[in-house]
């Protein structure tokens, strides 16, 4: 039987164990930029079969919170180069999650304090952080159809700067009610152009994307993230969710993605969203349509997730909190240990403190 803590592959990147470090939005990069502590963190860390880094974004306009990195610009390049080579003296493996928040942003996070862009005019119902705290979302401007290919370039840029970086590959960020998700979404997607209305014309700048990063830098070193049914940042279900993400991993199979992350259930939250109103979502059918490495995620215990990679039901878990206040997560996983608790008043902002001073028992 398979074992959580069995290598794998996935795509052109080999991971030493199925234990992966889910991307964690933690504010502490000021003005953009990965620094030192980001470095420690990271190395600190190195023992899961692969880290997803947080969210970065793929260009200054794809900013939505204070304090959080990018990766665009040749010193960020520098900055994240340090890091990577600290995770892989490690013997770590270490992927960037590419991010573009679309209207979960506020005009203050904005070059020249312009309107955040998205599928739609609408804002999200919803709070984003900046140097006065928690405020509403600022309300977007819709993208015009001809503005898409600089969208779909500054992706394709971010992730030929990943790989300068010294990243092993890209997580593309389609979840979470932002930017690719507020295309895919016929609850958001309010278009009537190339980009709006059907699944697959909605699906089209996600599919665009990943096809240009696939092509920079190698399907094999790409991967994807995606939030099915999950209801944050506002993002109310599809009409049709398993029709739409059906057709966007058919879509994608060709690409022979290194790996296919899916939150299931509700980011940070239920598993199981019956009791909302949300029809069951079934995964299986995603998997079998899709055929390549299967990563889940979402509120897995230890035992859930031994099962999932001993039943085959999942090639690897991630894990997002339990890495924030257990660095060695994998030891502890491996030797059934408990498990260090979470400070809450230290997750967003800040230095050091519930950041790099959780203690790993060696």
């Amino acid at each position: 039987m398979t074992s959580l803590f069995d290598p794998i592959r996935f795509g052109d990147i080999a991971l030493a164990n199925r234990i992966v470090m889910a991307p964690l939005t933690r504010n502490r990069a000021p003005s953009q930029q990965p620094n030192d502590l980001m470095r420690e963190y990271y190395t600190q860390r190195a023992s899961a079969g692969l880290i997803v880094t947080e969210a970065t974004q793929v260009c200054a306009q794809g900013q939505g919170y204070l304090d959080t990195p990018g990766l665009y610009t040749p010193e960020q390049v520098a900055g994240w180069r340090k890091i990577t080579d600290a995770v892989h003296a490690a013997g770590g493996r270490i992927v960037v999650q590419l991010w573009h928040v679309g209207r979960i942003s506020h005009v203050s996070l904005q070059p020249g304090g312009a309107a955040p862009v998205s599928s739609t005019a609408r804002p999200a119902k919803g709070k984003t952080f900046t140097a006065d705290g928690f405020v509403d979302c600022s309300t977007p401007r819709a993208l015009r159809t001809d503005e898409m290919p600089g969208v779909i370039e500054a992706y394709r840029h971010a992730a030929r700067c990943a790989i300068d970086a010294g990243f092993d590959g890209v997580e593309v960020h389609g979840a979470n009610g932002y930017l690719l998700e507020q295309f895919l979404r016929d609850s958001i997607n309010d278009r009537s152009d190339a980009y709006g209305g059907s699944i697959a014309n909605r699906a089209r700048l996600l599919v665009e994307v990943m096809r240009a990063v696939a092509t920079e830098i190698g399907g094999g070193r790409t991967g994807l993230r995606l939030s099915p049914i999950t209801p944050v940042n506002d993002a109310a279900q599809d009409s049709d969710a398993q029709a739409l993400y059906e057709h966007v991993v058919r879509a994608l199979a060709p690409l022979k993605l290194a790996f296919l992350h899916i939150i299931e259930g509700q980011t940070g939250g239920a598993r199981d969203l019956s009791d909302k109103g949300v029809k069951p979502f079934d995964y299986a059918a995603l998997r079998a349509i899709y055929g390549g490495p299967w990563l889940v995620n979402n509120g897995y215990s230890r035992q859930m997730a031994v099962d999932a990679v001993g039943s085959g039901a999942a090639d690897a878990v991630a894990f997002g909190k339990p890495f924030i206040s257990n660095p060695d997560l994998v030891r502890r996983l491996r030797e059934d240990a408990p498990l260090s608790p979470l400070v809450q008043a230290t997750l967003y902002g800040g230095g050091a403190a519930g950041y790099t001073d959780y203690p790993a028992q060696v």
